[in-house]
């Protein structure tokens, strides 16, 4: 069998995986033990993200022609990738708060919905919230006044209704 053969399946695979990605995010791995990596796999892994060890030759086959094509520059030396078809923000989230704990790890770029971010830019996407917290953060904004209209409502009606002012009598001319 051919070499070509041989490395056909593996770019399939990572171009099936990134085919309805929302995001990709490479990571140097570089001196994570073996109880961190298997860590950050698990953490991952709960996560729906999948996270895979590439060789470069193969990413940069499978991201020709799509929307990551821009990652090939970062692709030097040892290379892992994270890649979310649920969640956008998810890889670069959970790669930034592991990297906290193992400072060897570091995030070298992405691509969030077709944008494309550097490590620095990868950081402020880590901190957006994921989507389940802002839908929640919205509702409860949007629940919040009228929560309140209903409190000043009750006690209205606790009250037995607001009275009236007295129409003062006008001095007669």
């Amino acid at each position: 069998m051919a070499k070509v053969e041989l490395k056909r399946p593996i770019v399939e695979e990572i171009s099936a995986n990134i085919k309805d990605a929302q995001s990709v995010v490479l990571v140097d791995y570089r001196g994570l033990t073996v109880e961190q990596d298997t860590q950050l796999r698990k953490n991952l892994r709960e996560a729906g993200v999948i996270y895979k060890v590439y060789k470069n030759t193969y990413m940069n086959f499978a991201f020709k022609g799509t929307e990551f094509e821009s990652l090939s520059q970062y692709l030097e030396g040892p290379s892992a990738v994270a890649i979310s078809s649920d969640d956008a923000t998810a890889p670069a989230r959970l790669l930034s708060e592991f990297a906290k704990t193992a400072d060897k790890l570091e995030i070298k770029a992405g691509v969030v919905e077709g944008t494309m971010y550097d490590a620095k830019g990868m950081e402020t996407i880590a901190s957006i919230p994921s989507r389940e917290v802002l839908i929640s953060r919205l509702l409860g904004s949007m629940q919040s006044p009228v929560a309140n209209f209903a409190r000043v409502l009750k006690q209205v009606a606790e009250k037995g209704g607001a009275e009236a002012p007295a129409a003062e009598a006008a001095p007669a001319e």
